[in-house]
């Protein structure tokens, strides 16, 4: 079998099991979009183990700055002298330079995978009522995103994984 078929029925293969997860029995649990957002930085990245641990190891760094960025957030007065909006800007801008500031250090040098962890967890808090408050991030449970948006990370990496090796299988 071609490659590109290869791959096709396997990340579609794939994607489906990923989708059932999702949909059912880890519902609320692992976002398909946030997995498969990691699932494609991991082909991004290079389809390799130092893709796997990058976009892992980033994805969750990013996810940690998006969660102490929203603890800040949560907490800025809508009353503020330079209004929220302003503070809010600020506070991201300053989040997101300290997060690719980190990229000197080698084990958080993918800056893409410490976007996608971010973005993936602001999607997570700014479309899903009630999350972005002080209660939920600073609680122990599977609604503060610090504890929710990794298992999405990983587990939809290890599907970019999976699919590349039976793609390869399907090759052969």
């Amino acid at each position: 079998m071609d490659k590109l078929t290869a791959l096709s029925l396997s990340i579609g293969a794939l994607s489906g099991v990923a989708t059932f997860l999702a949909v059912g029995p880890a519902s609320g649990v692992f976002f398909i979009w946030a997995a498969t957002i990691a699932w494609a930085a991991y082909f991004f990245l290079g389809a390799n183990k130092e893709a796997l641990i990058n976009t892992i190891v980033c994805g969750i760094f990013g996810v940690f700055m998006a969660w102490l960025t929203a603890i800040i957030l949560a907490d800025i007065p809508a009353t503020t002298a330079l209004g929220f909006p302003v503070m809010a800007a600020i506070t991201v801008a300053v989040s997101v330079v300290v997060m690719c500031l980190a990229a000197d250090i080698p084990q958080l040098a993918t800056i893409p995978a410490s976007v996608l962890g971010y973005s993936s967890t602001f999607a997570y808090l700014l479309q899903t009522p009630g999350k972005l408050s002080t209660d939920v991030l600073l609680s122990i449970s599977l609604d503060n995103p610090l504890l929710v948006i990794p298992i999405s990370i990983v587990v939809g990496t290890y599907f970019g994984q999976c699919s590349a090796q039976l793609s390869a299988k399907l090759t052969k």
